[in-house]
């Protein structure tokens, strides 16, 4: 690990003020992310910014009944509110399938968001990758190269990186906003949607934040009831990364909302795919993965997320009352 300097922030403004204004400044919170990539030197920072005395680790209802998630609340605690487990069921098992009880303790709301990739390529300094170091080219897409657990769509000639997160997959099903303060003090809102980029010739650019910007809360709606269901189709029982996950939210009527994590650069979600779930899951799949450009190695992710969407539908757990 390389040397860096420190300091503690104590206001949420002058944090992302002071993160433009030293050059190659990061945020640090709970660290599980970026601790270890500072050990192998694939993040470089200069100077790190604690953000944990900001307090933004707190849950509040909003005033249209839906809830405010400070950025440092940590997913053990954001799985455990019983708001949560009530009315977003697919948010607390979500994260509750996500690394371990003792990364969930750490880990945050902001940092989980903002994790990066765990292609093989990218962790390996000696292969090229695009998102490591902008035009080496993608190690990747190379002849006989490892790409079982990589994209299948939203993916570029550049980079075929899926996102990790599980916690986001749900936050995109419930239409989740992310807040956020500019080194200049001004605030805004980034719809999910909108905050993961996808790779096209940029894959470096993996989110909407300009530098400097720190998340400081995200906004979930009002619940929309249904049935939630996660599941997370992985090599191993625990601690794997998803080759595909699959969110439900079901209503009576039969209409509803999927999203899938594990075969993009970002969660995936469509109106259209939505709009198919009274026709089945093959409908939904079809349309949620029309363009998809997988590899050999990885074309079976789309049956398996045909699949696993099919015994979601058929048996979804009913959201805790």
């Amino acid at each position: 690990m390389r040397a860096f300097s420190y300091e503690k922030a104590t206001d949420p403004a002058q944090a992302a003020a002071r993160a433009a204004a030293v050059e190659g400044a990061r945020f640090i919170a709970g660290g599980t992310n970026l601790v270890d990539l500072m050990k192998l030197e694939i993040e470089r920072p200069g100077h790190l910014i604690d953000v944990t005395g900001l307090g933004l680790d707190g849950i509040a209802e909003t005033g249209d009944g839906g809830l405010r998630i400070g950025a440092l609340v940590s997913n053990t605690a954001l799985a455990a509110d019983m708001r949560v487990r009530r009315d977003y069921a697919v948010l607390a098992r979500a994260l509750v399938a996500g690394a371990s009880g003792q990364l969930r303790n750490k880990a945050t709301t902001g940092g989980n968001l903002l994790q990066r990739t765990r292609c093989p390529y990218f962790y390996d300094t000696a292969q090229a990758c695009n998102k490591r170091d902008p035009g080496s080219g993608c190690a990747a897409l190379s002849k006989g190269a490892f790409s079982r657990q990589l994209g299948i769509i939203g993916t570029s000639e550049h980079c075929i990186a899926t996102h990790p997160s599980d916690m986001a997959v749900a936050m995109r099903i419930l239409d989740a906003e992310v807040e956020t303060v500019k080194p200049s003090g001004t605030t805004r809102r980034i719809p999910i949607a909108d905050f993961h980029l996808l790779p096209g010739e940029t894959p470096h650019r993996e989110t909407a934040l300009e530098p400097g910007e720190l998340i400081t809360a995200v906004t979930l709606p009002a619940p929309v009831g249904g049935r939630h269901a996660y599941h997370k189709a992985r090599d191993r029982a625990s601690y794997a990364f998803a080759l595909v996950s699959v969110a439900l939210i079901r209503q009576p009527d039969g209409s509803g909302r999927v999203a899938l994590g594990g075969v993009a650069p970002k969660p995936w979600r469509s109106a259209e795919a939505d709009a198919e779930l009274p026709n089945g899951a093959r409908a939904v799949i079809a349309r949620l993965l029309e363009g998809a450009r997988p590899t050999a190695e990885n074309a079976f992710k789309i049956p398996l997320a045909e699949r696993t969407l099919a015994a979601l539908m058929a048996n979804a757990p009913i959201a805790e009352e």
